[in-house]
């Protein structure tokens, strides 16, 4: 009896370190500190009627829902440049948001991005507008 006992005990404690030895995996902790996601970034150049229409101000604000960092400006040729950085999916979302969305009364013609390129470190501290 006492040897069933202990190897219920163990059966126990061994499948409780399972279960938090695979938690730890699916919630992308390790050691108690977090996963970090890689950072993408990419420029960008919006065309159509994006000056005059508060497209820089809505930028910033979409950026900021979103998590993601970089800046924007008007350009003497009427377009809004920029860059973007962030983890790939909310970068991604951003993307999107430039493309279809836009301030309310702009209207979008077209939007080229760069390459999305890796960084090991984020550059900028949120997004900004500049002058």
């Amino acid at each position: 009896m006492v040897f069933s006992y202990k190897s219920d005990l163990v059966l126990k404690v061994n499948t409780i370190l399972i279960v938090l030895a695979i938690s730890s995996k699916v919630t992308g902790y390790k050691n108690s500190s977090p996963i970090m996601e890689t950072i993408y970034w990419c420029k960008f150049e919006v065309f159509g009627r994006v000056q005059g229409v508060f497209f820089r101000k809505y930028t910033e604000k979409q950026a900021n829902i979103l998590g993601v960092r970089g800046w924007c400006k008007n350009t003497k040729e009427g377009t809004v440049k920029g860059e973007l950085e962030g983890p790939l999916g909310p970068l991604n979302e951003m993307k999107h948001w430039l493309q279809a969305e836009g301030s309310p009364h702009s209207k979008i013609e077209k939007v080229i991005f760069s390459q999305n390129m890796e960084s090991e470190n984020y550059r900028f501290n949120g997004f900004s507008i500049r002058d």
